[in-house]
């Protein structure tokens, strides 16, 4: 039996009846909602729910978008993505329909049902251990981001959208095409950032100590591995990706994104204090990564490493984990809301 949350006629956003692309929330809402369209694709396959009985594209529809195709699994089968093609109807004048895009290419996160939950928990596991580049659910989803960038000439008319082990895959295509001088606009719905859960200490005090002691460690040994290794300080490869400006939606209460706040938040006090300079090394790269590195092991970049963000903060009291970490948080149309931009 479907959820009530898979209906759009009972849990999307109706009362979103005309869309402003200048407006954060409008943009904000419509994204969450393709990529809600992506878990309800999947459901619908697992349940062989077809034709009238399917729940999914009212999901898109409602904004006046298609189904170009769906992202599929090849281990596994399931639905992971889709590629949607704005088409507004002709009456819709060009002024209402600036700062759209053409094509929006959403991922789902872990569904917990048989037919895909071990494939879901395969990849949040390749996630923790910063192996999501390695899977070949990665390769299918960058391919298609690559043809369709090809496609259409750039990158300027589309979006990445994801939310939580999706936000991570939508991330990791952002960052990898923003390596090459690509830069997508990306809407990152609960993305999973692992790390000790430092920002759930409710003593400020107590928790800038944590962030201060951790970024001089940090960045001492940066300092040291590169020395041994003999590379420049002078060349910033995280400086390149600083252009790459993707959109975070975070909320305090759920402990897989939270932490993002911090890692934003302390670079500011870092600068404020006049240690910027530590932090601009601490924040590059990640104290297991440096550990790993000394003991002359390779260990890949985690993914939640980045120099930019516009970052929105849900501040809005969250009932449960699941209600913080939910997708269907971000259209509601009450929020308390949080939000700032992070230029390295």
């Amino acid at each position: 039996m479907a959820s009530e949350r898979e209906y759009f006629d009972r849990s999307g956003p109706l009362h979103l009846t005309h869309v402003d692309w200048d407006n954060a929330y409008h943009r904000k809402s419509v994204a969450a909602s393709l990529v809600q369209g992506v878990y309800v694709l999947e459901k619908d396959r697992q349940e062989r729910r077809e034709g009238p009985t399917a729940l999914a594209m009212p999901w898109w529809t409602f904004f006046h978008f298609q189904l170009l195709r769906t992202l599929v699994d090849d281990v596994d089968s399931s639905i992971f993505g889709a590629i949607y093609e704005f088409k507004p109807p002709t009456s819709m004048c060009n002024d209402t329909l600036h700062g759209s895009p053409c094509y929006v290419i959403a991922f789902r996160g872990t569904i917990t049902k048989a037919d895909s939950v071990s494939r879901d928990v395969e990849l949040d596991i390749h996630f923790v251990r910063n192996g999501l580049h390695q899977t070949s659910r990665f390769e299918i989803a960058i391919q298609a981001v690559r043809n369709m960038v090809a496609t259409v000439g750039g990158s300027k008319n589309i979006w990445l959208a994801g939310h939580s082990l999706g936000s991570a895959m939508a991330m990791l295509i952002g960052k990898t095409m923003a390596k090459t001088g690509i830069f997508i606009p990306s809407l990152l719905f609960n993305s999973p950032y692992v790390s000790a859960p430092i920002e759930r200490i409710k003593d400020k005090k107590l928790k800038h100590g944590l962030r201060f002691a951790g970024s001089v460690v940090t960045a001492g040994l940066a300092i040291a591995m590169k020395a041994k290794q003999k590379k420049s300080l002078s060349f910033d490869p995280f400086a390149a990706l600083s252009a790459w400006v993707p959109c975070l939606f975070v909320n305090p209460s759920d402990p897989i994104c939270c932490e993002y706040i911090g890692y934003f938040e302390h670079r500011t006090k870092m600068e404020e204090i006049g240690a910027g300079s530590i932090e601009k090394l601490a924040t590059q790269t990640s104290l297991g990564c440096l550990l790993m590195g000394a003991l002359g092991k390779e260990s890949d970049e985690p993914l939640h490493l980045i120099p930019s963000a516009s970052l929105t903060v849900n501040r809005t009291p969250s009932r449960d984990f699941r209600e913080a970490h939910g997708i269907h948080q971000w259209w509601k149309p009450d929020l308390s809301l949080e939000s700032k931009l992070y230029q390295y």
